[in-house]
């Protein structure tokens, strides 16, 4: 059944009785004996002020106190940080990504970011989570927000993640530098001269040599929707020759092998966005990832070096433990 929304005098009622108990620290009886009410009215009313928004339970990630599999899995990789999670058991690997994007954002408010460039993977689905429900971080000291790939997919996802980027920028308060042409180009030659004509892409590829922070995107390998082969991404043969040359995954579209080394194809050159030797050279290079279908690409991005600070869940931080090879 569908709630009926509280008129505007009950609202009152619920913000002030929220008030006294949170704000003012008075119990449920002292102000049920204040406001001429039953106790059992304001427990409701406590209720209802979460439901409607008034009041919003906020939940402070600790600092500084490492788990044992956090403290293995930093070793195992020679990482400057791991963040693991146990979430328990994830009903599906798109709910394992909507709570990883959000435990992102918690860590964000405890760690100060300290970079003055950072870059965004605008089209990375945790990322996305990360944004929509990070708060305002008005000391994070960063200037600009470059996303590190260009356009992928069909023009809603474009749109969509510029608005990620946008919104990335504006909580960090940061100018975004976006780029605004195909991520996969078809030709070595239109690339050329999209970007001779593009001066916005030309200066957002230039920062990307001098980043701070990379927040990167790991992927499988594969095509996974809303992404469509050859939509501004790569077709079904390219991400074929990328595989049997030994590609476990990618990152920001640069395929990496089992052992973290990079996998030459005859289409790296067609990629608009960061390169592996530009990634490297961000000081703090930040991934967000797990579930079972990205283990060995995630593992990859690790021996490679290519991230040295992860967040993750702790199915697979034990089985990236358990398989350092």
């Amino acid at each position: 059944m569908v709630k009926t929304p509280p008129t505007a005098s009950t609202r009152r009622m619920i913000a002030t009785v929220a008030w006294l108990y949170h704000q003012r620290g008075l119990r449920q009886n002292e102000i049920a004996e204040r406001l001429r009410i039953s106790q059992s009215r304001v427990s409701r009313l406590l209720e209802q002020a979460i439901e409607v928004g008034i009041v919003r339970t906020t939940v402070v990630l600790p600092k500084d106190e490492q788990s044992v599999l956090e403290q293995e899995l930093s070793a195992a990789y020679d990482l400057r940080e791991a963040h693991v999670h146990d979430l328990g058991i994830v009903a599906d690997e798109s709910q394992l990504v909507r709570e990883l994007g959000q435990l992102l954002a918690l860590y964000w408010e405890t760690t100060p970011m300290n970079a003055h460039i950072v870059g965004f993977t605008s089209w990375s689905r945790t990322l996305q989570e990360t944004v929509r429900t990070m708060r305002p971080l008005p000391g994070a000291g960063t200037r600009y927000v470059v996303e590190l790939v260009g356009d992928l997919g069909p023009p809603i996802l474009q749109h969509q993640a510029a608005q990620n980027t946008q919104l990335f920028a504006d909580l960090t308060g940061a100018e975004p530098m976006f780029l605004r042409v195909p991520g996969v180009m078809v030709s070595a030659e239109i690339k050329r001269t999209l970007l001779e004509h593009d001066a916005h892409a030309r200066a957002a590829l230039a920062r990307l040599d001098q980043l701070d922070l990379a927040l990167s995107g790991i992927g499988a390998g594969g095509i996974v929707p809303p992404l469509r082969a050859g939509d501004n991404f790569f077709t079904d043969q390219q991400v074929a020759q990328a595989a049997k040359r030994g590609a476990v995954g990618e990152l920001n579209l640069r395929f990496v092998a089992e052992d973290g080394t990079p996998v030459p194809t005859d289409f790296d050159d067609l990629v608009v966005g960061v390169t592996l030797s530009q990634l490297r050279k961000a000081d703090r290079r930040l991934g967000v990832a797990g579930g079972r279908s990205k283990f060995r690409a995630i593992r990859a991005a690790l021996l490679g070096g290519w991230l040295n600070v992860l967040v993750t869940d702790s199915t697979t931080a034990q089985w990236l433990v358990n398989n350092r090879g």
